[in-house]
């Protein structure tokens, strides 16, 4: 357990200094090579934990210490013994014990490594107390920070409490069943053959009572599901895409919803993205899917110049770059690393590529609006603006599935999403 708080102090210190996660972890896995698959689970949960409630525990540990620490590799290995004496199954013998090893590793000394084993000790004695005055607190009530609080406060007077919540829980593992290989409820079967047990979302989406390895997933590796979170299974249906229809998927990578368009009809599909090594994703999932007719391009959504041939869509999905604030329970360091200013920055590309977009649709053509974001900025006031500046385009109503005016809010059962059918007229 050393291996593992030394190594998670390491990913939480550089995440808290503005790495992403996801390129920490990876990094990590690179550099510690002959890590067991269990330590790098340990590891895993440990940093995702630590930053799905930091806001919490970063107040706690602000009302043990008696003043600030400068020490940023201290203050993390303390968030890391905080996260598990609070959350995990191990002892608290354990895990101070083991924390007040791992501090040798730092290098300051008995004096910090006094500082731990007190701090952490004192948690335990007085855990009640500080857990209940740290409720009083924003940051310790929501472990979100003060102004995503506040923004979500004015904008969901109703909801923003559980939409915050929502985004402290762990996400659920949700299967899309492609229908041309096998029915949803005789995938749900086949789950429950190999003792997993599932249950149906909406058409064909499958929520596992229990995350499992897609290795586990029977067929998998022939293309009878995939892994998709079950709100945005809604984005492929809702583009109402038709047999010899020429669509584009805008922003595509890694090429889930792709992929499910390509499932529902014989489309000539558009796969089009700006990163190269995404566009990789891209293809191995249309390859595992056995999937045919499509056309992957390395391009700006923005600049018409680097990718498009004058050709017409019949159907464009543009899933824009966001905030990501309606998938933060998958991705915690989101939280932690956004900021007011970035909502500015996402919603000027999201205006140029929707603005771009439009002019590649044709006549009576329809454009699918996709952001996994909850803000305003990015969503409702995105289409107003647009449709200040189009008059040929029209909102086209879109079933009703728990959506809030196009916004799917973040629940047990899904993420945030937000959609929005527009028709050139």
């Amino acid at each position: 357990m050393i291996t593992t708080q030394i190594i998670a102090t390491a990913a939480i210190e550089k995440v808290l200094a503005g790495a992403s996660l996801t390129i920490v972890l990876n990094e990590l896995w690179h550099t510690h090579h002959t890590l067991s698959d269990q330590e790098r689970g340990a590891i895993q949960d440990i940093s995702y934990g630590v930053l799905r409630f930091y806001g919490k525990l970063d107040t706690i540990l602000s009302l043990l210490l008696k003043k600030p620490l400068k020490k940023q590799d201290v203050r993390c290995l303390l968030l890391v013994g905080l996260y598990q004496l609070q959350y995990s199954k191990v002892t608290s013998y354990t895990v101070v014990n083991h924390a007040v090893s791992a501090s040798l590793n730092l290098k300051y000394g008995q004096g910090m490594k006094s500082l731990i084993n007190a701090v952490l000790r004192e948690f335990i004695r007085e855990k009640e107390t500080l857990l209940e005055t740290a409720k009083d607190k924003g940051l310790g009530q929501y472990s979100h920070p003060k102004w995503w609080i506040d923004k979500l406060r004015e904008q969901y007077p109703r909801d923003y409490s559980s939409i915050l919540n929502t985004g402290n829980q762990r996400p659920p593992m949700t299967l899309r069943v492609n229908q041309n290989k096998i029915a949803a409820l005789d995938y749900l079967t086949l789950l429950n053959e190999h003792d997993l047990n599932a249950q149906i979302v909406w058409d064909n989406a499958l929520i596992l009572k229990q995350p499992v390895s897609v290795n586990s997933l029977p067929e998998f590796a022939t293309g009878m599901v995939s892994v998709q979170d079950a709100g945005a299974q809604l984005a492929a249906p809702f583009l109402d895409v038709h047999k010899g229809m020429h669509v584009l998927d805008a922003c595509s990578a890694p090429g889930g919803k792709s992929a499910h368009l390509l499932e529902l009809a014989n489309i000539n599909l558009t796969a089009l993205d700006n990163n190269p090594a995404r566009l990789a994703l891209v293809k191995q999932n249309f390859t595992r899917l056995a999937l045919k007719k499509y056309h992957i391009i390395c391009g700006d959504a923005s600049n018409l110049s680097t990718w498009w041939n004058g050709k017409l869509f019949d159907r464009i999905l543009a899933d824009v770059p966001c905030s990501a604030s309606g998938v933060v329970r998958r991705h915690p360091d989101i939280k932690w690393l956004r900021r007011p200013n970035d909502l500015i920055q996402f919603a000027s590309i999201q205006q140029k590529i929707l603005t771009t977009l439009w002019q590649t649709l044709a006549r009576g053509g329809k454009l699918l609006y996709v952001t996994c974001s909850v803000f305003y900025e990015e969503n409702k006031l995105q289409i107003e603006e647009f449709l200040l500046h189009h008059s040929d385009a029209r909102i086209i109503p879109l079933p009703t599935v728990e959506t809030l005016d196009g916004q799917l809010l973040p629940s047990s059962q899904h993420d945030g999403f937000f959609y929005t059918l527009l028709q050139k007229i």
